[in-house]
């Protein structure tokens, strides 16, 4: 199994807001790191890995985490609004306009 995951410099920076995020939504309801994570079901250090922004945690464990904080809604919200790919998607919907078939009966006259 890998231990390491190799983000881009932009990825980097998403995960680690992430992690300040989660950090200051604990902050905010005044629970303690301990607490979290025993609610969680994780590690003190798994949710302090969280808090940091680790690409290597499990996508499961910042949803167990967002799930004690009631956040868990916020996770529906991954990859929601796909402008590029909704583009996209209606650019394949648009074809080209197919000529009409031809008439079997002048195939078979023309020897074809």
């Amino acid at each position: 199994m890998k231990d390491s995951v190799t983000l881009l410099p932009k990825g980097q920076k998403i995960m680690a807001q992430v992690g300040e995020n989660i950090k200051l939504a604990r902050r905010r309801r005044k629970i303690n790191a301990q607490q979290l994570a025993d609610r969680a079901g994780l590690s003190r250090a798994t949710l302090w890995q969280i808090e940091k922004g680790s690409p290597t945690v499990a996508m499961g464990a910042y949803f167990m985490v967002l799930f004690a904080l009631g956040l868990e809604q916020d996770f529906l919200k991954l990859a929601a609004d796909d402008v590029l790919g909704r583009k996209l998607q209606d650019a394949g919907l648009l074809t080209n306009q197919r000529a009409p078939k031809r008439d079997m009966k002048k195939k078979k006259e023309n020897g074809k």
